[in-house]
């Protein structure tokens, strides 16, 4: 089980800064009228950020601060999205959001609703590492969460391929809700019949002895980001998506 002090700091940095690199909201709170389906716009400081083919696949990323790039110099490029991107021929779409989870720090946004708006091709969903710090009070908020947000995906973009990453995590110790949600997100993922890539709640296994941990002691450096897209070509392309280049 995680410590309390080990806890407290990862609320605090992990579910708590909604303020860094990239990301944006927009109206309509989770489960409002917007939630459900009303009309949402693409956030406009949301770019689409073409990686070399401004006809490329453009590919949604629904996801936290290790999917944003949060503690990264140059997030738009050194973030795994933008490694993998640019070695498809994909245009990158990245509202994700420092904090966020299925429940945590949601507010009025409405992430679902942004990346329908954009209409992808492809929406690679790495969410749920955030949500352990609230799964003591609201597991089942949680749990019916996940369902909803794949479902609405699924739902509105009948025509995209949807991916589902196993819940990261970022340290060795692990609590047991770790191991709960990633059992409801996979289910969820397949339900929807979506793609899924294991194992990615222990990309950060040992991070600090292998040097791909930031100096906040929480998030991936450049070469832990570096790494994360060494990890996911190897699982794209078992998904027939391996890289152009």
């Amino acid at each position: 089980m995680l410590t309390g002090a080990v806890a407290f700091a990862a609320g605090i940095a992990l579910a708590g800064c909604a303020a860094g690199a990239g990301g944006g909201s927009s109206a309509g709170a989770n489960g409002g009228a917007d939630g459900q389906g009303g009309a949402v716009k693409s956030d406009p400081s949301t770019p689409i950020i073409d990686h070399g083919d401004p006809d490329g696949e453009l590919v949604a990323f629904y996801g936290d601060s290790y999917t944003i790039g949060t503690a990264l110099a140059d997030p738009e490029k050194e973030r795994w999205p933008a490694l993998i991107s640019a070695e498809r021929g994909w245009r990158e779409f990245n509202p994700s959001l420092n904090g966020l989870g299925f429940v945590n720090q949601r507010g009025d946004r409405d992430l679902p609703g942004q990346i329908v708006a954009a209409k992808p091709d492809i929406v690679i969903v790495t969410m749920g590492l955030n949500d352990n710090f609230s799964y003591a009070t609201a597991a089942d908020d949680i749990h019916a969460a996940i369902d909803r947000d794949l479902d609405r995906l699924h739902s509105q973009l009948p025509d995209a391929r949807i991916i589902v990453v196993e819940p990261f995590w970022y340290q060795d110790e692990r609590p047991a809700s770790l191991a709960q949600i990633i059992r409801w997100v996979h289910a969820a993922a397949d339900r929807i019949d979506a793609d899924w890539i294991p194992g990615a709640s222990h990309w950060m296994d040992r991070a600090a002895k292998r040097g791909v941990l930031a100096d906040d002691g929480l998030h991936p450096n450049a070469a832990g980001h570096a790494d994360f897209a060494r990890r996911m070509d190897a699982a794209l392309a078992e998904l027939g998506l391996p890289p152009e280049n």
